[in-house]
């Protein structure tokens, strides 16, 4: 079955170009000019990507986010005219999964959804041959095939792209992980030395597990090298 991607774009030529390329790629599209339309298709109907601009006429992409953020974890793909870091970490913060600034190669972003859905794939436990993959680090339990993540027995909810971070953080526990390797590794993509993605999304998973910031029990900043996880 086809993977169903959702754009959100008031501009009827973007919506239409990302729909002729994602199509191409064999996907199945469903297009939305504003928020309210989208957050109820969202509500009645299955989607395995969301692409949302963030100037909308009714809300803007990022409370269309959180909305969508509050029951569901497919990725989202911010799209914004605005090149700013402080927009690019608010709609990291907000739950996005990955950002593009406008104008963009339409073969830039068929390429960035094939890379989403590829990670979500990955942690799929429908797709899992492997024995069950389970760390507990100290009250925080991350079962890799069921993509679950509690902490003290209480669930915690993590996008696809924040369950990755965690994952590959678990994997290399006692190790120090720099924030390129990290990038390279999740994102499948070429670290840039001012890209700050990494700091915002390890921010959001510190503060979804309550970790205090200056002395966090799990993810710990080794300044100036990266982050890593302590072994029990």
């Amino acid at each position: 079955m086809a993977k169903r991607i959702l754009v959100v774009d008031d501009e009827k030529e973007i919506a239409d170009l990302l729909e002729v390329y994602l199509v191409n790629e064999g996907y199945e599209v469903k297009k939305f000019y504003n928020g309210t339309d989208a957050l109820a298709y969202v509500l009645e109907q299955s989607v395995d990507l969301a692409i949302l601009d963030v100037m909308l006429p009714d809300m803007d992409g990022f409370a269309l986010c959180r909305a969508i953020r509050e029951n569901w974890y497919f990725p989202i793909i911010m799209l914004t005219a605005k090149v700013e870091d402080s927009d690019k970490i608010m709609g990291l913060t907000m739950g996005a999964d990955d950002y593009i600034t406008k104008p963009f190669n339409p073969l830039e972003v068929t390429a960035r959804v094939r890379g989403q859905l590829r990670r979500v794939e990955t942690y799929n436990p429908a797709l899992e041959k492997h024995k069950e993959e389970i760390y507990d680090i100290r009250g925080l339990v991350l079962n890799i095939d069921q993509h679950t993540c509690t902490l003290y027995g209480k669930p915690i909810e993590l996008t696809p792209l924040e369950f990755s971070i965690l994952a590959f953080l678990c994997e290399r526990q006692g190790q120090v992980v720099t924030a390129e390797e990290l990038f390279e590794e999740v994102w499948k993509e070429k670290y840039m030395d001012s890209n700050n993605t990494v700091m915002a999304h390890i921010a959001k998973i510190r503060e979804k597990l309550s970790e205090n910031a200056r002395k966090p029990k799990y993810i710990k900043t080794v300044w100036g090298v990266g982050y890593k996880i302590e072994q029990s």
